[in-house]
């Protein structure tokens, strides 16, 4: 089973959300997050990620506000500030979701012997993890009448599923335990909510949100499944990134059809989450030089050490540019080494001064207060310790503000989230300030 990224694919800026929606979206975020501290303790707050915030923004949106938030003292996270934050089922319903499915993804690490889980007491101490993080999902959804089963039933059949596609197959074919949990999930904000004549088209937006998501996971996973010899399903059915992107595409538009069949009482933050930024996980997935390999479906990574663009040497005026290498398919094209980089024959350089737009230096290269700094190679870490390293970068901002930023797991270079924020461009649907 493909792993789902720890904080999701929906992963929203300032710079695409308006203040107040932002201010929506933190509230359920940070409601999700106290639901799992409050009834499971601090350990099970591990789970808290962006894409299981949409299941309480649903159930709020399908009611008056009133009854949905609660005031919620001072948090670092919040740089020690009180807030009002989603409360009550919704809260509830995206907890027993997020530990269910967090349960199942450590399982599949376990079953697959990823990295550190192939030690046993890593493999030991996990499975006892994934066993408790999945009966107190299972008891949290029973408190709302929820009934998690279909969830583990959906990943349960998985591995089967994966057994059985063969080569030519639709990609789609294994994104059906995903869309089976997903729209589950979905419909019951409606039960919740009090909207019984909502639950149908959310089964549908949810579906499909599920065939994207897995989808997504899978296109940014696949060079490092690849490399490993993992399963994917792209590699699986041989599907190539222009069909990927097709059935992306045909996701996403599927989601905000869907979504015009449900009567909102406060749509706006929902249409924002599933249809503005569901398209920009897509652009984001597709678009940063995840261009074809040779074979003409994988995704095209940055040379081996490298670890950002850094400043480029100067060139004399009667020396002829040369030509960038030219990569398949319009892949990831290098810049020149710096001077005093290796192989680069120059003199050693200055450490790198800020860029023109006031951000913070390319480290890597040259000084630089961010932490963790990069290695080179990549130095993975394992689970756990990649999940304490992910919360101190996303406290610190640097999944936005960090260009490039480590990749907390695997250690690797990544674009900075905020890069490329260009709002709504290509949608002719709504006003973003006005979704309705």
């Amino acid at each position: 089973m493909g792993s789902q990224r720890m904080f999701g694919i929906i992963r929203p800026c300032r710079h695409r959300l308006s203040a107040g929606l932002h201010a929506d979206w933190l509230a359920h975020l940070c409601g999700l997050c106290l639901a799992l501290r409050d009834e499971h303790g601090h350990l099970a707050r591990m789970v808290t990620n962006y894409d299981g915030l949409i299941i309480s923004a649903l159930v709020e949106a399908q009611s008056p506000r009133a009854e949905g938030r609660r005031d919620a003292g001072p948090c670092p996270l919040r740089a020690m500030k009180g807030t009002s934050v989603a409360k009550g089922g919704g809260a509830q319903l995206a907890a027993a979701v997020s530990l269910v499915l967090a349960s199942a993804k450590i399982s599949d690490h376990v079953e697959d012997r990823d990295g550190a889980f192939a030690r046993r007491s890593v493999s030991l101490a996990a499975k006892r993890v994934a066993t408790r993080w999945a009966d107190q999902g299972s008891r949290t959804g029973s408190r709302i009448g929820f009934d998690t089963a279909v969830l583990t039933e959906a990943v349960d059949r998985q591995g089967e599923i994966e057994r059985a596609v063969r080569l030519g197959d639709s990609a789609v074919l294994a994104t059906e335990p995903a869309e089976l949990a997903t729209s589950a999930a979905f419909a019951y904000t409606a039960t919740l909510a009090g909207r019984p004549e909502n639950a149908a088209p959310l089964a549908e937006a949810g579906r499909l949100f599920g065939r994207a998501a897995h989808l997504l996971d899978a296109v940014e996973d696949l060079a490092e499944d690849e490399a490993a010899g993992a399963w994917n399903p792209l590699t699986a059915t041989g599907t190539g990134l222009a069909e990927a992107r097709r059935l992306c595409d045909d996701a996403v538009l599927g989601v905000e059809l869907a979504l015009r069949e449900v009567k909102f009482d406060q749509p706006k933050l929902v249409h924002a989450l599933l249809v503005h930024e569901l398209r920009q996980a897509v652009r984001r997935s597709f678009g940063h030089g995840l261009i074809g390999h040779g074979h003409g479906h994988g995704p095209q990574q940055p040379p081996p050490g490298w670890i950002g663009p850094g400043p480029r040497p100067q060139q004399h005026p009667h020396q002829p540019q040369r030509p960038h290498q030219q990569y398949p398919q319009g892949g990831y094209q290098p810049p020149p080494p710096p001077q005093g980089a290796p192989g680069s024959g120059g003199p050693p350089q200055e450490p790198p001064k800020k860029r023109k737009h006031g951000g913070p230096p390319v480290d890597g290269q040259g000084g630089c207060c961010w932490t963790p700094k990069f290695r080179v190679p990549a130095r993975p870490r394992g689970f756990f310790l990649g999940c304490a390293v992910a919360t101190y970068m996303c406290c610190s901002c640097q999944f936005c503000c960090r260009d490039p930023f480590p990749g907390a797991w695997s250690g690797k270079p990544h674009e900075a989230w905020c890069n490329n924020c260009d709002g709504c461009d290509g949608c002719d649907c709504c006003s973003c300030c006005d979704c309705s």
